[in-house]
């Protein structure tokens, strides 16, 4: 049994726990959030704490904690947390800036901990028979993708608390909604080598863009388009990710990315084409991505290996995105490598 703990006890904290539930060989025995009207319903359930440093100190068979805090607070917290060498479950993103999840990554490292990021749409069923796909090579050579989330959220969204849109806790569309798309982007297309975007406030009374724009070259020489907006009236629109190669075409969408809309690769038949398209259509969810992040982090606990999505697979949606912000505050194209703009 792998015993886990969560600091952070606002929404996303509600997947983390059901996720801990259904997931075989794992335990949850203590909850922390300094809000302790936030604890009063798991009275019972678990031991609750309102401080992380005791809750680590006197819970002593705590084997994994899982962060969900406001994004700016996530070094601080792993660095506490791997300090009394706990292994870390980390909430996307998995910092507001490379600075920060780069430390993460060398806190965890020094420390002996392991670390996974929540990115958990690569387990739902379109992406993992794209996965499938593209681990077969059929593809060929990749000659762009294209990324797209056009989704809402209003005013009272942001209202719901107040570092929600702040360029110190929360950041904006790209880091809070978008960067499960471009994790999965990265994923596919490999890594960036450089960006040039625009972004802007346009409806939303934030600190942090609202909508952006851009187009990437990825290292392999492919090209890439990035949308990304949370000013789509009256609700989301849709998410989606497309991919073009010499031999191979697929669109995943639907409002939020998880049907088969287009499917057309050489070296597959009819029949094994609109196979894999039903059947993702009769599960398009499948098991919650959150458990598929907890079982995963139990077997690399008692196996010894490396969570599938590491510190260093979080680390690069974060590394896109603060191009990206760099090239829309500057207008120029801003290198990966290097970060800076020419």
């Amino acid at each position: 049994m792998v015993n886990f703990a969560i600091v952070g006890m606002g929404h996303i904290a509600k997947k983390h726990i059901e996720a801990i539930q259904h997931a075989d060989g794992a335990k949850l025995v203590a909850v922390c959030d300094t809000n302790a009207q936030r604890l009063e319903e798991y009275e019972g359930i678990c031991s609750l704490y309102t401080d992380l440093e005791k809750m680590l100190d006197e819970q002593t068979d705590i084997d994994v904690v899982n962060i969900c805090v406001p994004s700016g607070l996530h070094m601080r917290l792993a660095k506490i947390v791997a300090e009394k060498g706990k292994h870390i479950i980390l909430e996307k993103p998995m910092a507001l800036t490379v600075s920060d999840s780069e430390e993460i990554n060398k806190i965890a490292a020094e420390n002996g901990v392991k670390l996974s990021v929540v990115h958990p749409n690569r387990f739902r069923p379109a992406i993992r028979v794209l996965r499938d796909l593209m681990d077969r090579n059929l593809f060929g050579k990749l000659s762009h993708a294209n990324a797209t989330v056009r989704w809402n959220r209003n005013q009272a969204y942001y209202d719901q608390a107040d570092w929600r849109g702040t360029k110190e806790f929360d950041g904006g569309v790209l880091m809070n909604q978008a960067i499960h798309n471009l994790d999965l982007l990265l994923w596919f297309m490999g890594p960036v080598k450089s960006v040039q975007a625009m972004a802007s406030t346009r409806f939303r009374d934030i600190e942090t863009e609202d909508v952006a724009v851009g187009v990437v070259e990825f290292e392999s020489g492919a090209l890439g388009v990035i949308e990304a907006a949370t000013t789509i009236y009256p609700e989301n629109l849709e998410e989606s990710l497309a991919i073009f190669g010499e031999t191979g075409t697929v669109k995943i969408s639907g409002r939020n990315a998880n049907f088969i809309e287009t499917l057309n690769v050489l070296d597959i038949s009819e029949e094994e084409k609109n196979k894999l398209i039903e059947e993702v259509k009769v599960d398009p969810f499948g098991k919650p991505g959150h458990q598929w992040i907890i079982e995963d982090m139990i077997q690399a606990v008692q196996t010894n290996t490396e969570p599938i999505v590491s510190g260093q697979e979080g680390l690069a949606p974060v590394k896109l995105i603060e191009a990206f912000l760099e090239s829309a505050e500057t207008g120029k194209k801003v290198f990966i490598k290097q970060l800076s703009a020419v």
